[in-house]
């Protein structure tokens, strides 16, 4: 079915970074088929008049655990490591089928509320068809896939698993999802990091990667403790150093974090062009350190935003990761070095790459998905007027400001309504079983 989106100023992030004013996209089986001014509503079924208002590709985050957001709040004043063994992994490890779609709901009702289409996640070890389902239902386009953890101290049994098992699920659920739902849903292997996987584990996904063609997700040198530990473990190499030596390095993985590195490991990353995810609140909350973000993109690597588990930042809000990471850095490298395109192109371009759909979404151009968010600007936060455009967009703009969201074009907000999700119930369901979780763990400790 034919949209018409009319009189908007239209930020393309295409090649030239045009930001079009008073102009119009036109959206045909899905995709977009033009993109300029006075374009003719004739003939289309759908106009949806758009006048006022920004509108730009589909916000990506870089990395999520979709798994975690019915824990938001219940993880609060920890370092990553305690963060993780005390309170994020058993709660895991208590999520059934039921409890595992119900945070994978409110996760997706969140994000597009505030504006994002895409993402790429990092599940549990267990119950991932229920945050595919999940997606599929909600319209999202997701780039997913089970935690991997083979090894770990700390890690409860619930979530151990033995590495023939960890790759054999990760290929079922593969075998099930990926390229399904005419592409909007797609599998990546997600080994959790370094100190929950064997070096067999790694070396068979960095295999099965390329077998498969599909990408990698993991994290790496997010804390400095965690990389201490890392050096133990792998008998004195770095994070990123280690993941080189495995072969787990190159354009179809997305690091995230990345705040801990080496010079050398930096060299690393630009020369195998492996993708970054910065996650700055999350990286702020648990005190893990502020990445270099600006050297690593003036040097070329791709860097993506992402707002990481929702109890270790507590929002999803790609707006608030934008916010952040325009103005984090500035005291160091000053205020001209993340502008707001720069921050924009973290958001959509760099994003599309973390999640190897840099072909098909990130920008407004003809041929490509039409995966569309549309944003009224002019509330009292963030007018009256900005010399650039886009500085309300990075630094003003809320959730709340978004009006329309369309993924493949078909409207999931509308008027700042989801469309395909039920606020109400998907916020009752998720309450619903985190009760019932708090519930079975207080019993099972006596």
């Amino acid at each position: 079915m034919d949209l018409l989106l009319t009189g908007g100023t239209v930020v393309t992030m295409n090649r030239e970074r045009e930001v079009l004013v008073d102009a119009d996209v036109l959206i045909q089986d899905g995709r977009i088929a033009k993109v300029g001014r006075g374009l003719k509503p004739r003939g289309t079924r759908r106009v949806v008049d758009v006048t006022g208002k920004m509108v730009l590709p589909g916000l990506i985050h870089g990395h999520l655990h979709a798994c975690q957001t019915l824990f938001r709040g219940r993880a609060d004043s920890r370092e990553l490591l305690d963060w993780l063994r005390e309170c994020i992994w058993p709660y895991e490890a208590s999520h059934d089928a039921a409890s595992m779609r119900a945070s994978a709901d409110l996760t997706f009702a969140e994000l597009i509320r505030s504006g994002a289409t895409a993402a790429l996640d990092m599940g549990s070890v267990h119950h991932y068809d229920a945050v595919f389902e999940s997606a599929r239902d909600s319209g999202f386009r997701l780039v997913g896939g089970k935690a991997m953890m083979d090894t770990g101290l700390g890690v409860p049994a619930g979530l151990l698993e033995s590495t023939a098992d960890s790759l054999a699920e990760s290929l079922a659920l593969l075998e099930r999802w990926h390229k399904s739902h005419e592409g909007r849903l797609r599998y990546a292997f997600a080994p959790r990091f370094v100190l929950t996987c064997t070096p067999e584990l790694l070396r068979e996904v960095v295999r099965l990667s390329r077998e498969h063609g599909v990408r990698i997700h993991t994290h790496a040198s997010e804390n400095s403790k965690e990389t201490e530990a890392v050096r133990q473990y792998t008998g004195g190499r770095d994070n990123v150093d280690y993941f080189h030596t495995v072969g787990l390095m190159g354009q179809h993985v997305t690091l995230a974090h990345c705040v801990w590195l080496s010079e050398q490991e930096q060299s690393q990353l630009r020369e195998t062009r492996t993708v970054v995810c910065h996650c700055p609140g999350s990286n702020l909350k648990l005190a893990s350190g502020i990445a270099k973000v600006p050297e690593l993109l003036d040097a070329g690597v791709p860097v993506a935003l992402g707002s990481d588990g929702a109890p270790c930042n507590n929002t999803l809000d790609i707006f608030h990761e934008m916010r952040l990471a325009a103005v984090l850095h500035n005291p160091r490298v000053g205020p001209c070095a993340m502008t707001p395109m720069r921050v924009l192109e973290m958001a959509t371009l760099h994003g599309a790459r973390a999640l190897g759909l840099e072909d098909e979404v990130g920008s407004l151009e003809v041929g490509k998905r039409a995966d569309i968010t549309v944003v009224d600007v002019s509330g009292l936060h963030a007018g009256p007027t900005a010399e650039d455009p886009l500085s309300p967009l990075v630094h003003s703009a809320r959730a709340s400001d978004v009006t329309h969201v369309f993924i493949d074009g078909q409207a999931v907000l509308k008027d700042g309504v989801l469309t395909t999700l039920d606020a109400a119930s998907v916020m009752a369901n998720a309450k619903s079983n985190v009760d019932r979780i708090l519930g079975l763990r207080q019993r099972a400790r006596g």
